[in-house]
């Protein structure tokens, strides 16, 4: 067998949970210390049941809610029409993983066992507690800290939301333990000290970026300490020579290959979900990207125009980029986007058929191809290859941005970092002192001035494209006007017949009405109060011409509390705005 996924059977008893108030307090485990935390095994079986808290197809999934994608349904909460949730479920203010990980932490000295090996074990457990208040205070901002598995007599289950202060310096401790008594053994399916050390970048360049630019929060001294840890624990991972770029010379596709692998490649993937048919574990990449029941999700046209020539400048400084038809936008590009969406002379995987983009399958034209393996893996949830959660990319990106935010960012740092990605991309290098100022990725981002922290940005969205990161990116960053903007797709230089790939032959109609009599050989897209054009007979495709997005500051930058858990705990207080 391909690869071999870790049984989790116990995953369900463990977390068994009544769900009704706050903390999902939970009746007593039926589990007893005393027979069943005694052996290794034991403790491998229980903390199997910690990784269904790692995400799955939402990596690709999560961009809806971006600057990144235009579906063709508008959620609630780019429609700035999400109501205050009811209950714990709903809003995502569940504790269950929280109780399951502090109840084996309770336990798991009983193991007669090594005393490393029983660290290992406690490493993996304060590894998941991490990741689970991690996940927590990006939603809601200050969250209970409980490190114990509460009852439902338990006083502090009625205790007022601690300080994200405590919360973070709560899950680093919890990190740097982790990365102490991990295994060093690189592992694609497992949590080693590789991976902690990689979420502890994540997590203190989130929040010190997040403190740096939310005022409100009143912690802006503290923001450079956390950014520094963050390019600390990233430059340990970097000088560890345990991870590099998967660059096998080919910047054409090296880049596809590395999300269409069957199973992650362990250069440069820390951790990932892993799939496999043979026990039916599969995700929907190819029904979402390819089918046109799943989302339509279409790529805007402010992600396309982030990618830069292949000389290293930017698309957005060409004089006229901006009434450049499809084939003419995507020549001489990073080789990135043509490994990111359908452009001229794409085919499939395993295939040697030629195909223009599906404008049924993404509305806006710029159809997405990363994750989508062959047409033997199409339909809904037939997919096989690995999605990754850490990749050795974004701990690169994070190094080169926290060093930015410091003003400590210098050319020798950006030539182990950015440049890196670049080469592997087939992209000129980066120097810092010949950056131009472009005032399209300026225009974006209104809290900075400095152009080395600007492009950094640029390149995290270009690398990091449709892997769950834009919109909590937005958030910390606080550019949330990012995501009141009218989406855009392809331009169009009028409405009628076209010759999307260059080829020299019409293959595409954009029209109010389609003919009774369509030709077989155009694809049509029909205009109408739907779908229009920015300037009415020419212009980009607008998906949701009726629709404004709304974003308000500072309530949408946090997420609100269930107003159930408000009356059964009076000393929770709602999020400002809800």
């Amino acid at each position: 067998m391909k690869k071999y996924l870790y049984s989790i059977t116990i995953a369900l008893a463990l977390l068994t949970s009544c769900k009704k108030s706050f903390l999902d307090r939970l009746p007593e485990s039926s589990i007893s210390p005393q027979k069943f935390f005694n052996t290794e095994n034991d403790l491998i079986i229980y903390s199997n049941s910690f990784y269904s808290d790692l995400p799955g197809a939402s990596i690709y999934s999560d961009d809806n809610n971006s600057d990144n994608i235009e579906p063709s349904a508008i959620s609630t909460l780019m429609s700035g029409t999400t109501i205050v949730p009811g209950d714990a479920s709903t809003a995502g203010w569940t504790w269950g993983s929280l109780r399951n990980i502090n109840y084996f932490l309770e336990n798991y000295n009983h193991a007669q066992i090594s005393a490393a090996l029983k660290g290992k074990y406690a490493g993996v457990a304060r590894f998941f507690r991490a990741w689970f208040y991690f996940n927590k205070m990006k939603r809601f901002g200050d969250v209970p800290w409980y490190s114990t598995s509460l009852d439902v007599n338990s006083p502090e289950l009625y205790k007022a939301r601690d300080s994200r202060v405590l919360v973070t310096d709560s899950l680093i401790a919890d990190l740097d333990y982790a990365i102490k008594t991990l295994d060093s053994k690189t592992s694609i399916s497992r949590v080693t000290k590789w991976t902690a050390i990689a979420l502890k970048s994540r997590v203190c360049l989130f929040e010190g970026t997040y403190r740096k630019y939310h005022s409100e929060v009143n912690l802006q001294s503290t923001a450079n300490d956390l950014l520094k840890l963050s390019y600390q624990a990233a430059s340990q991972l970097m000088t560890s020579g345990t991870y590099k770029l998967y660059n096998t010379g080919h910047p054409n596709t090296d880049y596809l290959n590395l999300f269409t692998a069957e199973s992650a490649i362990p250069d440069e993937v820390i951790l990932a979900q892993v799939y496999d048919a043979s026990m039916n574990v599969l995700h929907a990449a190819n029904g979402v990207f390819t089918t046109a029941t799943l989302g339509n999700p279409g790529l805007t046209k402010s992600l396309i125009n982030s990618y830069l020539m292949k000389d290293g400048t930017s698309f957005t400084l060409i004089p006229g980029n901006d009434t450049l038809m499809f084939a003419g936008e995507v020549k001489n590009r990073d080789p990135r986007l043509t490994q990111t969406i359908r452009t001229p002379g794409y085919t499939r995987i395993g295939s040697s058929t030629v195909l223009n983009p599906d404008f049924t399958n993404s509305l806006t034209g710029y159809q997405c191809i990363k994750f989508v393996m062959g047409t033997n893996e199409d339909g809904f949830n037939t997919n096989t290859n690995d999605l990754p959660v850490f990749r050795y990319a974004e701990v690169l990106l994070n190094y080169a941005e926290a060093r930015a935010e410091t003003g400590e960012l210098n050319q020798a740092d950006v030539d182990m970092s950015i440049n890196l990605l670049r080469l592997r991309a087939g992209v000129a290098p980066l120097n810092l002192n010949a950056i131009r100022n472009d005032p399209f990725q300026q225009a974006m981002y209104t809290n900075v001035s400095d152009p080395k922290i600007i492009e950094i940005r640029r390149e995290r969205r270009v690398e990091l494209a449709m892997e769950g990161f834009r919109y909590y990116d937005i958030l910390r960053w606080k550019e949330g006007h990012l995501l009141t903007d009218k989406f855009q797709g392809m331009y169009f230089s009028h409405k009628g017949t076209f010759d999307l790939d260059g080829n020299g032959v019409n293959d595409f109609a954009l029209v109010d009405t389609k003919p009774a009599n369509p030709d077989k050989t155009l694809q049509y897209y029909v205009l109408g109060t739907d779908h229009t054009l920015s300037h009415g007979n020419s212009g980009n495709i607008i998906v949701h011409p009726t629709i404004n997005k709304v974003f308000v500051d500072p309530k949408n930058y946090l997420f609100p509390l269930p107003t159930t858990e408000l009356v059964l705990n009076p000393k929770l207080k709602q999020n400002t705005g809800w």
